[in-house]
């Protein structure tokens, strides 16, 4: 027997805020019923994300985090920037060129290219 992914799952300040602006990073869509509380976002390109509302604020660096690629990391990052995210460093090493981004809520996350 096996395990089988069903969700990436992010601690929330707001679950329908956040929801939104990864929809939009992923090209997804919110489900009907997201509320401060839970959201989930459903794509054609990615697994299923799930927001679930926390009490505590985000302390620390997240322990695993998403790994976004592309053809082109700066107009990506250009394009996440203007979606709420921020920009944390860029690196150039083995072989990959990503830059760390944090999400509206806090939640790091990187975008990449390999050479």
């Amino acid at each position: 027997m096996t395990s089988q992914m069903n969700a990436v799952t992010f601690d929330a300040q707001h679950a329908a805020d956040l929801a939104t602006f990864w929809a939009a990073v992923v090209g997804g869509e919110v489900a009907e019923g997201a509320n401060e509380q839970w959201a989930q976002v459903h794509s054609q390109r990615a697994p299923m994300l799930l927001f679930l509302q926390v009490p505590e604020p985000k302390t620390a660096k997240n322990r695993c985090h998403v790994d976004l690629t592309t053809d082109d990391v700066e107009a990506e990052v250009a394009r996440l920037v203007g979606l709420g995210a921020e920009t944390v460093h860029s690196k150039d090493e083995w072989g990959v060129r990503w830059t760390t981004l944090r999400d509206p809520q806090g939640n790091e996350f990187c975008v990449a290219v390999h050479l």
